[in-house]
């Protein structure tokens, strides 16, 4: 059995055709570009999305030279869209997850935070998905329907009007503990008169398409950061990974359980599929590739293949805060900016480069802590994957500053793969979820260099440096 499986990324769209024993038989990639705006917009063109999947999809099947047997889609979560139900036309850009604009609408809801944490897991904030379609409404257009990116491309694709949960449990919407549409949270964001789209599990057959060649079912339906979990294995309770992607993403699996965080984190559905719902809890570090693309920008670096290069072989006590769009968990403060602090005229442009990227390692460390917290038990590993986990020094730093091993995907695809575990799923009655995983050995362990005294120094100096950055509430 050959999945196409499809990855609409933030940065770029990844299409996969793999075989019935995980093999990559081929791989085609088409890159997309945000635009940053000033005042916190992030924006990406729909069509650009659209035909990246159409073109990464096609080139894909061409070069396996195999037929491919269902079509499995994963997508970035909490991006937005309104678009025409009739013609499938966009009638916006898609307000990307990195978004900050709708800070307006979650300060208006402040009274109402503690309902939406209960009712949903989240925290309110623009991250999500449902202040930035209700800041749509008030600022773009009141046509068409407003959904995330999924459902806009499964409708393109197949003509269906459907979206999986665990992209649902990303937009504040979503009773968490029933997974179906919440009627006074919709009413609480203004937008009880929507239409939105049905729910089907992560295993559901939505629908065909022949975008790709012969008619074949569309399955495999999942937001990206738990497809990569699934992949990876982490289907017990208290399995965690991190992605380093364009932000730095760290979820753990917390079984048929829904907790809320007492810190900070946020909740979700992890998958469902005909075997029950699994969730998870999940930190974000906004800013992980993005701030190695920062870096290449202003000239720290020539290109984000030399950061390990240019990082400095030791530490000068110079300290980096990853705000460059803002701290998510456990600060969620869309107002926070990024700072270097600790400068001296001894201080060289590698220091800076080693400061940026112990900086994201100290961000997610500091998310495990607080994860720890919140499911009562020890990390004692850390499953990674993303482009940089590449970087050594990056894993290394990450190894040091938690304590624990960090083991790396053997694969570059983990979000394809995890979606086409789930297609494989959905076309095979007989099979368990357990069957549609292959199982992966690790390309590399990073063990920590670092006593822990020192890891828990440098983490009290980084924590101390973030919290002073944060501007004070309410200040222009």
């Amino acid at each position: 059995m050959n999945i196409l499986s499809i990855d609409q990324g933030t940065s770029g769209t990844k299409a996969i055709v793999v075989d019935e024993s995980g093999t990559v038989l081929a791989l085609a990639k088409v890159p997309v570009r945000p635009t940053y705006l000033q005042g916190g917009g992030v924006e990406q063109d729909p069509r650009a999305l659209l035909d990246s999947v159409l073109v990464a999809g096609r080139r894909a099947v061409a070069e396996a030279g195999v037929a491919v047997d269902a079509v499995a889609l994963a997508n970035q979560g909490e991006t937005v869209l309104a678009w025409d139900p009739t013609t499938g036309e966009p009638l916006t850009q898609a307000i990307v997850w990195q978004d900050s604009r709708s800070q307006e609408i979650c300060d208006e809801l402040a009274d109402s935070a503690e309902l939406l944490a209960g009712r949903t897991g989240l925290v309110l904030d623009p991250y999500f998905s449902a202040p930035k379609m209700a800041w749509v409404r008030r600022h773009l257009t009141s046509g068409g329907v407003v959904t995330t990116t999924d459902a806009w491309l499964v409708h393109a694709l197949t003509g269906e009007f459907a979206g999986d949960v665990t992209t649902a449990s990303r937009s504040l919407l979503l009773d968490l503990d029933s997974l179906e549409w919440d009627q006074e949270l919709l009413r609480l964001f203004g937008l009880q008169d929507e239409r939105l789209p049905r729910l089907v599990a992560c295993d559901d057959i939505v629908g065909t398409t022949s975008a790709f060649g012969a008619e074949v079912p569309i399955a495999g339906l999942i937001v990206d950061q738990q497809s990569a979990l699934l992949a990876e294995g982490c289907t017990d309770v208290g399995s965690a990974k991190c992605t380093f992607g364009t932000g730095a993403f760290l979820l753990v699996n917390t079984g048929s359980e829904a907790p809320r965080s007492a810190n900070g984190l946020t909740t979700s559905a992890a998958w469902r599929t005909r075997e029950g719902t699994q969730y998870c809890l999940d930190g974000q570090v906004y800013t992980a590739a993005s701030a190695v693309r920062w870096m290449s920008n202003v000239g720290l670096v020539s290109s984000s293949r030399a950061i390990d290069d240019m990082a400095s072989a030791h530490d000068d006590g110079v300290l980096f805060v990853p705000a460059l769009a803002g701290l998510a968990a456990p600060w969620w403060r869309s107002d926070a900016t990024a700072s270097f602090t600790g400068l001296s005229l001894a201080s060289t442009r590698g220091h800076l480069v080693r400061a940026v990227l112990e900086g994201i390692a100290a961000q997610v460390a500091d998310l495990v802590s607080v994860m720890v917290q919140d499911v009562g038990g020890a990390v004692t590993s850390l499953r990674v994957d993303g482009g940089l986990t590449n970087s050594t020094v990056l894993m290394q730093a990450q190894a040091d500053l938690l304590q624990v091993p960090i083991e790396v995907y053997p694969s570059a695809h983990a979000t394809p793969l995890g979606a086409a575990a789930l297609a494989r799923l959905a076309l095979t009655p007989e099979a368990t979820l357990a069957d549609s995983v292959p199982q992966w050995s690790p390309a590399r362990v990073y063990e920590s260099s670092w006593s822990p005294d020192r890891a828990a120094d440098f983490l009290d100096r980084w924590r101390r440096a973030a919290a002073e950055n944060l501007p004070e509430k309410g200040a222009s």
